[in-house]
């Protein structure tokens, strides 16, 4: 028996860190703070204390002229609808879950929105799964088994041998557009086969990039569902895994599927 430590449970995610700039101003003059401003004609001019000054510049004048009016009671009433609207929705909002106690794989939990299946995770705690899935989601998560029926069914009968494919929607709206493509495409790997990670970078046109496809993969929230296990390295290891047992969690489940001997 083995278990996830973490959602995300196909590869350690590598952080990367963007470079920042910034200005930097020198030191003001002390001495001249205190001075009367004495703007020139054209300082003036451009601050509109002078009629014969600068002719004003676009921007300038579209933005004297929104402070001066201010967006009109149609676009303000517009607005407000479409604000609403959100709020409503973000409130109303309940992801289900429920745990399973026992599998061919250990207990898991799995959760669903209105959209699809959001999680599938292997963590032990019940309130470190809540919290993880809350901020996922941002919705209500209320734990209800008669919702996630269909769900457990179709999983336990896949890690029992009696089924080869989900008839299941997911709900990835939290990742990235590459994320979602990555994780759409090793859907396409049916049981018992395996692709390298070259192989999938590939496969969505982005030859080289086989690191960020590894990357995309450690972030997949519903393994098992989304077979992100069925990608190795270029040279047929096993390459990474994470969470608890690595790479003989990977190992079991492709035994499992018939893939390895």
């Amino acid at each position: 028996m083995f278990s996830w430590d973490s959602p995300g449970a196909c590869l350690p995610g590598l952080e990367e860190a963007e470079g920042t700039t910034s200005r930097r101003f020198g030191p003001l003059d002390g001495g001249r703070m205190n001075e009367k401003p004495n703007p020139s004609k054209h300082d003036a001019a451009w601050l509109g204390d002078d009629d014969q000054g600068l002719v004003p510049e676009p921007l300038t004048e579209a933005l004297n002229q929104l402070y001066t009016t201010g967006p009109s009671a149609t676009s303000m009433t517009a607005a407000q609808i479409k604000l609403d609207r959100v709020l409503k929705a973000e409130d109303s909002e309940v992801v289900y879950y429920d745990h399973v106690p026992d599998s061919p794989i250990g207990a898991f939990f799995v959760g669903i929105s209105e959209r699809g299946v959001v999680a599938l995770s292997f963590e032990e705690s019940e309130d470190r799964f809540r919290a993880w899935l809350q901020r996922r989601v941002r919705a209500a998560v209320v734990r209800e088994p008669s919702k996630l029926r269909e769900v457990v069914s179709q999983v336990l009968d896949y890690l029992e041998g009696r089924r080869n494919i989900f008839t299941l929607a997911y709900d990835l709206r939290s990742l990235t557009p590459f994320q979602r493509n990555v994780l759409t495409t090793v859907q396409e790997v049916p049981r018992g086969e395996f692709l390298t990670y070259g192989e999938l970078a590939r496969r969505i046109g982005r030859p080289g990039a086989a690191r960020a496809v590894g990357q995309a993969l450690g972030s997949n929230p519903i393994p098992i569902l989304i077979p992100c296990h069925r990608v190795l390295a270029s040279d047929g290891s096993l390459g990474g895994y994470s969470g608890r047992g690595g790479v003989r969690t990977k190992e079991a489940l492709l035994r499992m599927e018939g893939a390895l001997q």
